[in-house]
């Protein structure tokens, strides 16, 4: 689903306390939208993906006005987890302010657009990048954009792998869903039901 109301949605999200942006062609390597992530960064608080190949990307998003940066395949290697990479980031933008991106899709890592799948499960991944980060980000991909729940077994299995603040992402269809993430101390992103009116932005989502 796509639209060119930017105005409208920037006003319908401007009550929350975060809003996650995501630049998929930037994530996709097919393109970059960074003009319009930078204007949106000056209207709303947002956490901010898609296409942070580099710290200096990082920081650009930060100093653009970005509140947190998502990055997620600048973190790996075709071999697994590359902390050095990982260090540097956190340098560079703080780890408070780095959320690590751990998608996965049929259980393992999926990086490049989720193009592209490792040998290795986000379990294996939170455990090396842990020192590095403030926070993590689980999509569940084999959910994502279709509206059929959460797989919320999956997503306690990341829960119990780190202290750390973890988003969840995939699937969340309902405010109930939400509510129960919250319970089991996760945050969720609502996408696609928002956009499609399965859920409102007049429920208590706050």
């Amino acid at each position: 689903m796509s639209s060119d109301d930017v105005d409208g949605w920037v006003g319908k999200f401007a009550r929350f306390p975060i809003v996650q942006l995501i630049d998929l062609d930037a994530a996709r390597g097919e393109g970059s939208n960074r003009a319009m992530v930078r204007a949106i960064c000056a209207r709303l608080p947002c956490q901010v993906g898609g296409g942070i190949r580099s710290p200096d990307d990082a920081r650009a998003m930060l100093d653009a006005g970005a509140r947190r940066v998502i990055v997620g395949s600048a973190l790996f290697t075709a071999d697994g987890v590359d902390a050095a990479a990982a260090a540097r980031f956190s340098e560079v933008a703080g780890a408070d302010r780095l959320i690590a991106a751990v998608d996965t899709r049929g259980g393992r890592i999926a990086v490049r657009g989720w193009k592209t799948m490792l040998d290795l499960t986000a379990t294996e991944a939170i455990a090396r990048l842990d020192p590095f980060v403030g926070a993590f980000l689980a999509t569940l991909v084999d959910g994502e954009g279709r509206m059929g729940g959460l797989d919320v077994a999956a997503a306690l299995t990341l829960r119990r792998a780190t202290t750390r603040p973890l988003i969840v992402a995939g699937g969340v269809r309902s405010l109930e869903e939400v509510r129960e993430l919250d319970r089991l101390k996760m945050d969720a992103v609502v996408g696609m039901a928002i956009y499609t009116g399965v859920m409102t932005l007049d429920e208590e989502l706050l």
